[in-house]
């Protein structure tokens, strides 16, 4: 079994154009493990970018793990052979430490998976001397830890750029110092900034369930955890360090051009927790790209609204003029001009995505999503009007104070938006479709919709069959709906407790039957997917200190109910949140 696993890494390696291997001596080894496949984890720029900042440390080694699918997941299963890295082919249990990168929490399970391949003990409490010490970090982490601190020793918060050469050092020095675990665990929290040490931490709660309090049992270790945040002006653009033709985004090098969001939508996470908003020079975006060039002619670019990169379309261009192809993540209607259109055409894409998020002007106003009907049919005629492209449009149901009449307005939208469309694209003889993305909405932490509930799920299901009778008789438009019972165990993930890790682990032990899982627990899932929280009630994630005012939040949620806009994010000349104080 495990030859056949050796040459099949092996292989996989030799596809890859620049996977680091290093002698382990003298080094700390890490695992970096993506609670994911090759194919999905090897698209993820955070997760190369961590990759590549581990391993430019010459007291570092860090080497891949991924979950295994198919055959390879066969071999496993059938040797019972622990989890094998991908450089060198060495097992789990053999390193210092393992170090998931959580972006997305319906991949929970999976790091359960991993770990029992892995041969470590699931529990943190369970693990001894001789196993690795297990962390984790991603933008999960830093929205809501709870529901998988259980599984974790420890968590480093925040943006890995400005937190990892600080860890880095103190976990080399308190390592070799051998004095035990628990004992390095409270020397590790007590020296390095935003690491969180759950097992130092104890919730307790009211007779009704809600979180009474949670403190720290040692002294020296705080009652906030910060959120490590790079804001520096010389920060490197992070790009791809590693191309292969196994992932999504085959033999492209994915570039970040800026982080954070300050269009302030009240649904969306990134817009709050990558505060404040950081754009890359346009010079160091160039030189980013000239050195991308060289290992290949096809850019990803990256960013929450690539439309809003001030001279995106110098950007594209210069991309365009050197003969190579690129690829965008996300549109803002509002700021798509037909010049990136115009560059987007020159470089082979077939479809643009926009997303209206919602088909009411009122209900727009009450996610602050500062777009208009106007706005958003102007964006699809100027699509209609330069090229040929198929359109995606973006939808969420479900949304807080959500009536029949916003969910209506959707079909008349998309009606508006192909009527004009096939106007402006008639001198072509055809048009191409336009596909919806109709997807539930999950209430977030640290966004001003972190104290409503989801949607039943019943009612979601009732809003995607109407909306299917009606579109499914509009040629041209393909419909696609997620599943509310994932919305609902994503609901759960996101804004459960340290208790919920208990129903993740029923999930891994019925090979994940949610249901049979939900059936056997002690707890009721629904007390945290369907229950409104109190303004004044403890969160679980409230120990988590983004800078942003709670006050704020909350201001931004009695809006909401208002269906009244505030303004947009004014990096340096605003202290609503809280982030950015004014001097």
């Amino acid at each position: 079994m495990s030859e056949k696993i050796v040459s099949l890494y092996r292989r996989r390696l030799a596809r890859e154009k620049g996977p680091i291997k290093k002698d382990w001596g003298g080094k700390i080894s890490i695992g970096l493990a993506y609670p994911n496949h090759y194919r999905t984890g090897m698209s993820n720029l955070g997760f190369q970018v961590l990759y590549h900042l581990f391993n430019r440390k010459d007291n570092v080694v860090a080497e891949r793990f991924f979950l295994p699918e198919g055959k390879e997941m066969s071999l496993y299963l059938e040797g019972g052979k622990s989890l094998l890295s991908l450089e060198s082919q060495a097992p789990m249990g053999k390193f210092d430490l393992v170090a998931f990168s959580l972006s997305f929490e319906n991949d929970y399970p999976n790091i359960l998976k991993i770990l029992d391949l892995g041969k470590i003990p699931l529990l943190a409490e369970a693990r001894d001397e001789y196993h690795p010490f297990v962390m984790s970090g991603g933008i999960t982490t830093f929205l809501n830890p709870e529901p998988v601190a259980s599984f974790f020793d420890f968590f480093l918060l925040g943006e890995a750029e400005a937190i990892l050469d600080e860890f880095t050092a103190s976990f080399a020095e308190i390592l070799h110092k051998n004095q035990g675990r628990r004992s390095l665990l409270i020397s590790l929290a007590q020296q390095v900034s935003s690491l969180y040490v759950p097992s130092l931490y104890i919730p307790k709660y009211h007779k009704k369930g809600t979180l009474k309090s949670m403190e720290p049992m040692e002294d020296g270790i705080p009652e906030k955890v910060k959120v490590a945040c790079h804001v520096s002006t010389d920060a490197l653009v992070n790009r791809s360090v590693i191309l292969t033709p196994d992932t999504a985004f085959a033999e492209r090098v994915l570039i970040e051009l800026g982080r954070g969001c300050g269009r302030s939508c009240r649904f969306c996470a990134a817009g709050y927790v990558y505060r404040p908003p950081r754009v890359h020079e346009e010079s160091k975006i160039r030189a980013s790209i000239d050195e991308a060039m060289e290992d290949s002619n096809r850019i990803g670019l990256l960013s929450p609204a690539v439309s809003d990169i001030p001279g995106i379309e110098h950007i594209t261009n210069y991309i365009v003029k050197k003969g190579g192809q690129f690829s965008v993540s996300s549109f803002r209607a509002d700021s798509l001009t037909e010049a990136l259109i115009g560059d987007l055409k020159s470089a082979g894409q077939k479809t643009l995505a926009i997303a209206p998020e919602a088909g009411s002007e009122r209900l727009r106003k009450v996610i602050n999503k500062h777009l208009t009907q106007d706005q958003i049919i102007e964006a699809a005629t100027t699509i209609g009007r330069v090229g040929d492209f198929a359109l995606r449009l973006y939808f969420l149901i479900g949304l807080p104070t959500e009536e029949k009449e916003d969910v209506d307005r959707i079909v008349e939208l998309v009606k508006s938006i192909k009527h004009h469309i096939v106007k402006e694209s008639r001198t072509r003889g055809r048009i191409r479709q336009i596909k919806l993305s109709l997807n539930c909405f999950v209430p977030k932490a640290f966004t001003p919709f972190q104290w409503f509930p989801m949607e039943n799920i019943s009612t979601l299901k009732e809003k995607q069959k109407g909306l299917k009778k009606t579109l499914e008789k509009e040629g041209g438009v393909q419909v696609n709906f997620d599943v509310p019972k994932w919305a609902y165990v994503q609901t759960l993930l996101s804004m459960g407790d340290r208790r919920v890790g208990s129903i993740l682990r029923l999930n891994h032990e019925f090979k994940g039957d949610w249901n049979r899982a939900f059936r056997h627990s002690d707890l009721n899932p629904d007390f945290f997917v369907y229950r409104p929280k109190g303004l004044d009630e403890i969160l679980p994630w409230d120990f988590v200190d983004h800078g942003i005012d709670k006050a704020y939040l909350i201001k931004e949620y009695k809006l909401a109910l208002k269906a009244k806009e505030s303004d947009e994010c004014h990096v340096g000349e605003c202290e609503r949140c809280g982030v950015c104080p004014v001097e």
